[in-house]
């Protein structure tokens, strides 16, 4: 990049910041409600929601009020959402069975949500750590390793069940070696031709997930246990782009970064230097410490819930898969 240099006062910076039409003329970068993803947590029953203690704002929803919720969304222009299941107990086993069940609690959901909102886009998240009794994101050994392979197996089985439902995109998030390949070998294979892939490729093993296993009730499975032997080290860069690049040859139509913020380095150089659809998650803890700072009076929600998104957008990311989506989607169609 040339900087063009010339010397004070015949360049003064502050000059284009003066004026607001000025500031909108020269900004490099605009956050739309075309940018948001909203992740939502669905649970078994009728006319039940259930608060997130750790997550305040966001709610657990049966099937029936999750369709309630999703009228809103569509009213917005929320392009695409995220269903993250809460697994009963007895559920949970070591080999996830219930992970592609056709008459699963995210399979029905996702029935239900085409059939009443087809335009909404439906986006599913393949692992298996809210069907494991330990909550890992696979098949264990007798070590507690977990068995690569294995486990692809059952995540292509649970991808299909997802596409079979109707599911517009489907999201491995489990960091498996070679499963993006396997589950688009399969959804070619059964006629799924059409069916996205967004693979979590440098999804790290982050602090930052705490809340979200609350939400979806893996955090007592997994016992303080770890995710270290999958996901990767926060300490690495060019790994990322290895596994960027991997997914993307196997078959991802898109890729995730996640965590978000403390990450914008990672989407940045996947943007740049691979120039794939780049997506970004701003986990629940992300969510959690802004939602802490704004209850306590620290900072001020909307200017900082949205300087935050725009920053996704100036690193790079195509879209942002958020727990402020509604939130900002909200203020975006008060401006218009």
């Amino acid at each position: 990049m040339n900087i063009i240099t010339s010397a004070f006062p015949q360049r003064r910076m502050r000059r284009m910041r003066k004026h607001e039409f000025s500031r909108r003329l020269m900004s490099e970068n605009t956050l739309t409600v075309n940018d948001l993803i909203y992740p939502m947590f669905v649970l078994e029953g009728f006319q039940r929601s259930e608060k997130i203690a750790s997550m305040p704002g966001i709610e657990r929803f049966s099937i029936d009020l999750l369709l309630k919720e999703a009228a809103e969304l569509v009213e917005l222009g929320i392009p695409l959402i995220a269903l993250f299941p809460v697994t009963p107990a007895d559920k949970k086993s070591l080999l996830a069975e219930e992970s592609y069940n056709p008459d699963g609690l995210v399979q029905r959901a996702v029935r239900e949500l085409k059939q009443a909102f087809p335009q909404l886009g439906i986006m599913t998240d393949v692992a298996l750590d809210p069907y494991t009794t330990h909550g890992q994101d696979g098949i264990i050994d007798d070590t507690g390793y977990i068995i690569n392979d294995i486990t692809s197996e059952i995540l292509v089985k649970q991808a299909l069940s997802h596409a079979e439902a109707g599911a517009d995109i489907v999201a491995p998030s489990d960091m498996m070696d070679g499963r993006i390949g396997a589950i688009r070998q399969t959804l070619e294979s059964k006629g799924f031709v059409n069916t996205q892939i967004m693979a979590y490729s440098a999804k790290y093993s982050s602090s930052y997930y705490g809340p979200f296993r609350d939400a979806v009730g893996s955090a007592s499975n997994l016992k303080g246990g770890n995710k270290h032997s999958y996901q990767m080290d926060p300490a690495n860069s060019d790994e990322a782009l290895h596994e960027v690049a991997l997914d993307i040859q196997e078959g991802a139509d898109m890729v995730m970064v996640k965590p978000g913020m403390p990450y914008l380095d990672i989407v940045h150089r996947v943007k740049t230097e691979l120039a794939v659809p780049t997506f970004a998650y701003q986990v629940s803890g992300e969510y959690a410490m802004h939602m802490a700072a704004i209850q306590n009076g620290w900072l001020a929600e909307k200017a900082i819930v949205m300087e935050s998104l725009l920053c996704f957008k100036r690193a790079g990311a195509d879209g942002i898969l958020t727990y402020f989506a509604k939130r900002a989607a909200q203020w975006l169609k008060e401006q218009n």
